[in-house]
């Protein structure tokens, strides 16, 4: 009978320690399930009150304010946030101590489609003095092309004015760009009577 109870109490202690390795097994498993499902869109890296330089062969190329900058690198298309502005000056090397600048209430930056978006009171000065109003415009580095679809307001350094109703799409330097539906005030210059 001693023997018995003690093969018993060993049948018992085994088993109980098989339910304890199958339920600990899976656990285990939802806890790896569940993991994966967590979502990695959050920012890997926060910079408070950012300045930020950008050189190109030891040119400064760009230079940025922001209050906040965040990073999303844990995901597929990582991408940078300004959330609450960003003042950014470039710089082009035919006239690098005069530098354009870009203004908005937000920016995103695409890291592998070199593509940026500003939106929010978006303000745009040239390095040659022409003046952007708009609520949102899209450069896209690669192809080296700003765009936007949003009514845009030009200043010319002259004085002339220009409404692009439907947006516009420029070569991101700014030298030539295209306006949709536009209207203006325009300088013309002066008609010589000879060709009168």
């Amino acid at each position: 009978m001693f023997f018995k109870n003690i093969f018993h109490k060993k049948n018992i202690a085994y088993l109980f320690s098989c339910a304890i390795f199958f339920i600990m097994a899976s656990c285990e498993e939802d806890l790896t399930k569940n993991n994966s499902k967590q979502s990695k869109n959050f920012a890997s890296q926060i910079i408070n009150n950012a300045y930020i330089i950008q050189r190109d062969s030891g040119f400064i190329s760009m230079k940025a304010k922001a209050p906040i900058i965040e990073k999303y690198e844990l995901i597929d298309s990582p991408y940078t946030v300004a959330r609450k502005g960003i003042d950014i000056q470039f710089f082009d090397k035919k006239k690098p101590k005069i530098p354009g600048t870009i203004k908005a209430k937000y920016a995103r930056f695409y890291d592998y489609k070199k593509f940026y978006e500003a939106r929010g009171n978006v303000r745009i000065t040239t390095n040659e003095g022409d003046k952007f109003a708009m609520q949102s415009v899209y450069w896209d580095q690669i192809k080296k092309s700003i765009y936007t679809r949003d009514t845009v307001y030009v200043t010319r350094k002259d004085g002339s004015t220009l409404i692009g109703a439907h947006g516009m799409r420029a070569k991101d330097d700014f030298s030539e760009y295209v306006f949709f539906q536009n209207s203006g005030d325009f300088a013309a210059p002066e008609i010589s009577p000879n060709k009168k």
